[in-house]
This record gives structure tokens, C-alpha cells and sequence, in this order.
């Protein structure tokens, strides 16, 4: 037995398979409390937790927030967008601003990259990354890593392809690193200009082709074209990229009939997927952002009670 002794969670490239084994067990135990009629537990009654989002989130935001009222912990929300940033004031004096109600833990989603072990540096509390920039978003891959061990029922040996904006993708990099710690093989799936230069050093096979690779995928992780975050064409238009990368009718006839296919979301239907097959995949991709609230939950007792004995 070991004890949890990790203070912040800021990717899973630091997380050992030992920890993440942890996190999926106890995921396990708290997505009981979901099914319950009273779906509380007092395990942080006591602990501020602080939520942190300087970019715009739906899922993960809610996700945390109810994480930690489950948890019993008090929550505060923070807007960027109605804070003293508006006026001039930099994340750092935020930080040190907000130190000074003595947080436990705080959630935090910023569009800057690999910027949170700085961060750590100016508050006592805790920091767990809800997503920074292109480089990681552990929480995430948590969830889709349970998700496929709770479907396929293990993590070994598995065959995993992520398609679609690898270059802007923070969710590709967290399940690489995931993914592999357990053996599993992974193969990136994107046009030249969407697959970062020198990405093969991560241990991950790339193919240009979706054809060539999707009836050998046990899991297909299929990203958003992050549209927004794409200062430049980097494909002639959606029409192509749509007929050589999107999982229409006649490539999911290719599929494995044990393959899961799992989406982030948000879903750009009839450009990653064809809407035609909304009913077939929406389940999972459902179960997905269910199991996230029982993942997150996890994660911020995990964090919120350190020193638990582990196996």
C-alpha cells in the first residue's frame, strides 16, 4: 500500500499507471453516488474550491462544479469575462487576490500552454487542470480511458486511434500519455498541416489515411475541429476533410462491431461524424460525460484528501 501524495493534478504525463489504477477504482465507488436518491457525500465538507476558467467551457465546468457539491465542498465560479481582468489586472495578481480567502483547491482552464506549474508557485491551494492551451487535459483522458476500461474491461493492448485536429488538441496529447502507460498502441489520424512536426517522438504511429487504420481500431477517438483556435487554413475545406476523415455511414460498416467510437463533444455532427449516426453513437458519447462527473469527483477527493492509502 502507498499513500495518494500528488497536490496537483496538471497532466497525465505525470501520473504513474499505479495513480491512475487509483483514480479508475475509486471513479468506480463514486459513481454509485450518482444512482442514489440523495446524491451527497460529505467527504470535503469544509473545502473551498475554487473554479477557474479563463476560456469558455460547458461540460467540464458543470462537471467540476457539480463534482464538488456532491463532495459537499463549497464552490466559487469565476468569469474572466465580468473579473478585474477586464481592467487590467494579470492572472497572477488574480491568483494572489484569491489566495487570500485561503482556497483548498482550484479548477483551472487556461488558453495558455504548459503555464500551471508556474502557478503553483503563487497559492498554497491545489491546482487541477480542466484543460491549458494544446498541451494537456487530464481530467478527459481520465474519463475516456475509464470509459473504454468499463466497455472493453481493461486498458492492455488495446489499439487506439484519435482522428481529426491533433495539432490543436490538448484531449489527443493527455490520452497518448495515457493510453501508453498501459501498453496500448496509438495511432494519430489527421491531414499533414494538423499532426505538430516531430509528434512520432511521442511513441504514436501516423497515418494520413482513416481507411487504412479503422478496421484494426478497437477505440476511435474521434476531436472537434477546434475551428476557433485556427489562425490559418490548414486544409482546403470541410467538404474534404469530411470525405477523408469524418466517420460517415460507409466507413462505420468498416468498424470492428466491438469498436468504440468516443467523442469529447462538443460534436460537430456531419463534419467528425455523420448525423445519420446520432442515434448509434450518442449513447457513448453520453456515457462519457457521465462518467466525468464520477472521474472528477475522484480526482478532487483524491486531491482534497491527501495522503490516502492507495493500492
Amino acid at each position: 500500500m502507498k499513500e495518494w501524495d500528488k497536490k496537483h493534478i496538471l497532466g497525465i504525463k505525470d501520473l504513474s499507471k499505479e495513480e491512475l489504477e487509483a483514480v479508475f477504482s475509486l471513479t468506480h465507488s463514486f459513481k454509485e453516488i450518482s444512482q442514489r436518491e440523495v446524491k451527497k457525500v460529505p467527504a470535503l465538507r469544509g473545502k473551498t474550491i475554487v473554479n477557474l476558467f479563463f476560456e469558455n467551457s460547458t461540460r467540464t465546468r458543470i462537471s467540476f462544479e457539480l463534482a464538488a457539491k456532491r463532495l459537499s465542498a463549497d464552490v466559487v465560479n469565476f468569469s474572466s469575462t465580468s473579473s478585474s481582468l477586464t481592467k487590467g489586472e494579470t492572472i497572477i495578481d488574480t491568483l494572489k487576490n484569491l489566495e487570500s480567502y485561503h482556497p483548498d483547491i482550484m479548477i483551472m482552464r487556461i488558453n495558455s500552454s504548459a503555464c500551471l506549474e508556474l502557478f503553483t508557485r503563487y497559492t498554497q491551494a491545489s491546482i487541477i487542470n480542466a484543460g491549458d492551451g494544446r498541451n494537456e487535459h487530464p481530467t478527459q483522458a481520465l474519463l475516456d480511458m475509464y470509459t473504454a476500461r468499463e466497455m472493453k474491461g481493461k486498458l492492455e493492448a488495446l489499439k487506439v486511434v484519435i482522428v481529426g485536429d491533433i495539432l490543436h488538441s490538448r484531449v489527443a496529447r493527455s490520452n497518448i500519455f495515457g493510453f501508453r502507460k498501459f501498453s496500448s498502441s496509438v495511432t494519430v489520424c489527421a491531414p499533414p498541416t494538423l499532426i505538430p512536426y516531430g509528434f512520432e517522438n511521442m511513441g504514436v504511429d501516423i497515418c494520413y489515411d482513416l481507411d487504412k487504420v479503422i478496421d484494426k481500431a478497437d477505440i476511435i477517438i474521434f476531436l472537434r475541429i477546434q475551428r476557433e483556435r485556427q489562425e490559418a487554413v490548414f486544409f482546403p475545406n470541410l467538404r474534404e476533410y469530411v470525405e477523408r476523415f469524418s466517420l460517415t455511414p460507409q466507413r462505420a460498416e468498416k468498424l470492428k462491431k466491438d469498436c468504440l467510437v468516443m467523442h469529447p463533444g462538443p460534436v460537430n455532427w456531419d463534419i467528425e461524424i455523420s448525423s445519420s449516426l446520432k442515434e448509434k453513437m450518442h449513447p457513448l458519447i453520453l456515457k462519457q460525460a457521465e462518467n466525468g462527473l464520477a472521474v472528477r469527483m475522484a480526482i478532487l477527493y483524491l486531491v482534497g484528501t491527501r495522503k490516502r492509502q492507495i493500492d
